[in-house]
């Protein structure tokens, strides 16, 4: 203990221990819970020194069944949130690296354009505002500081002359510890990037157990690029070497171990998670109820356009970025009355790095066991065509089956912002799901790719109104016309019915 309250003492002032290990900034938003108490990680580090040497602490089955209480998950989810900043606003510097050249130059998109996607970004975030913004170009990108010598001068002194900023948001995907700590000690700020940033937003709008747990993970990699920093500092200081306890580690690697064990646990009940998932979407397939997957940039309006086709009022659409989390499912009907499930999921966004859609590819998951995809684009934005680019490349990278490449359809959505719109793409439905407009003719798209791509057959079957058969392909297929004979007591029924539901109906009743 004695070796315990040295390296605490070492800590540097101001900030909690779990600031110096390396979790993230608080950030001020929605439905934020109150941060830890200053001593919690350091606490952590000694319980779990001592349950290392107490084998009645855990057992085997605690460890290895993977099942969290909602309680567990909250815990999980609320060490991640560091204290530090406080409740206060954050008052931001927005840095844009331009790149002249190379592989990583934006070649669909602008400088101006992903400066204002970054505001963006910021704004999203309560009590957050944009101070000021610079678009410095670059040749060196990979390099630890990003930018040259002289430009790399000029942006420290423009950045030490703008007064009351707390914050520099550099927009990269990612920084890497080395830069992030080289940039802190030379601006005497807090540095963010893309991931880091999202992920708060993420954090923010985070309702479920499962988006609490997806984020948890995906904030694991960040966790430990910044205990590298910190246990950097504290080696300067003479504290970060010491080992604890006499158990054999140095604080460093209990903290490593501490962020393992914890990945381990979330990936456990995500994979639980994930089997009930599986199992939702197996009931879902057994009633043969066709899925559509509704999918776009973020904030392209795909839960106003889920609303607008299923009239589902529980459906709450903000305008903001990353407001879906959670893949959501939604029942609607079909101009055949065939019953479809939309299932609504998170939004895309450009250069995120694969760690972050790795952690929500259980969610994603949906969208490669759907019948169709649905690709919605806010036709509206300057970047639309980037947009897409991006949304296609995610796709790609999450190997999604040609078939459903190939049906996908493309939905222009907020046409009621532009004015006489007309698309150049061929195939493309044009909609405003604010207005409702467009959506008979996209129906009607969705209903010819559905039964293409669920093999559903189209049939006139006569029936025997005596017995139970119109009552059945009532519930088992889609009825869409009866032609009743009164004389003969018989009905010829017009039905959407799948290759299985109609060898049961012939099994049951024989025959046409």
């Amino acid at each position: 203990m004695k070796t315990l309250r040295f390296i605490y003492s070492r800590l540097p002032l101001g900030r909690s221990s779990a600031a110096a290990c390396g979790f993230l900034p608080r950030f001020p938003c929605r439905g934020a819970a109150p941060t830890l108490l200053a001593s919690r990680t350091l606490a952590l580090s000694a319980s779990s020194l001592k349950n290392r040497n107490d084998s009645s602490s855990h057992t085997e089955g605690e460890e290895g069944d993977g099942e969290l209480e909602d309680s567990e998950v909250e815990e999980l989810f609320q060490q991640q949130v560091p204290a530090g900043l406080g409740q206060g606003q954050q008052r931001v510097f927005i840095v844009h690296p331009d790149v002249k050249w190379g592989s990583r130059k934006q070649y669909l998109t602008t400088a101006e354009l992903m400066m204002a996607e970054a505001e963006g970004l910021v704004k999203t975030l309560e009590n957050w505002t944009v101070v000021d913004t610079i678009i410095l170009s670059t040749k060196t990108p990979e390099k630890k500081k990003i930018f040259g010598k002289g430009n790399f001068q000029f942006l420290t002194e423009r950045i030490k002359q703008t007064v009351g900023i707390t914050a520099v948001f550099v927009n990269v995907d990612r920084l890497s510890p080395l830069s992030e700590r080289e940039f802190e000690e030379a601006w005497g700020v807090k540095v963010f990037d893309r991931y880091s940033v999202v992920l708060h937003i993420f954090r923010c709008n985070a309702r479920t157990k499962e988006a609490k747990l997806q984020i948890s993970l995906a904030e694991i990699p960040l966790l430990r690029s910044r205990l590298k920093n910190e246990m950097a500092d504290l080696d300067q200081q003479g504290g970060g070497s010491r080992y604890i306890g006499g158990s054999g580690e140095t604080l460093y690697e209990v903290q490593q171990r501490l962020l393992k064990e914890r990945e381990g646990k979330i990936r456990s009940a995500l994979e639980k998670l994930r089997r009930k998932r599986h199992l939702l979407r197996s009931q879902r397939k057994h009633r043969e109820f066709p899925v559509v997957s509704v999918l776009g940039y973020t904030n392209c309006g795909k839960t106003t356009l889920i609303k607008a086709l299923t009239g589902d009022s529980s459906l709450q659409p903000r305008n903001q970025l990353f407001a879906t989390l959670d893949v959501t499912v939604h029942a609607g009907q079909l101009p055949s009355h065939m019953t479809v499930l939309y299932v609504d999921t998170i939004g895309f966004l450009s250069q995120l790095p694969h760690q972050l859609i790795d952690s929500f590819s259980a969610t994603l998951e949906d969208i490669t066991h759907s019948d169709l995809l649905v690709h919605v684009r806010d036709i509206s934005h300057p970047e639309t065509v980037n947009q897409k680019a991006n949304v296609l490349n995610v796709l790609k990278n999450l190997e999604i089956p040609h078939r459903l490449l190939g049906s996908m359809i493309e939905v222009h959505n907020k046409i009621d912002l532009l004015d006489n719109y007309e698309s150049s793409e061929p195939g493309a439905v044009l909609i405003s799901a604010l207005q409702e407009r467009g959506l008979d003719e996209l129906k009607k798209a969705v209903e010819r790719e559905i039964v293409k791509s669920t093999g559903k057959q189209i049939l006139d079957l006569r029936v025997d109104l005596s017995s139970a058969q119109l009552s059945w392909l009532y519930k088992e297929a889609t009825v869409q016309d009866v032609q009743v004979d009164a004389d003969e007591g018989s009905a010829v029924v017009k039905v959407i019915i799948s290759a299985a539901a109609y060898g049961r109906y012939k099994k049951l009743f024989g025959g046409r």
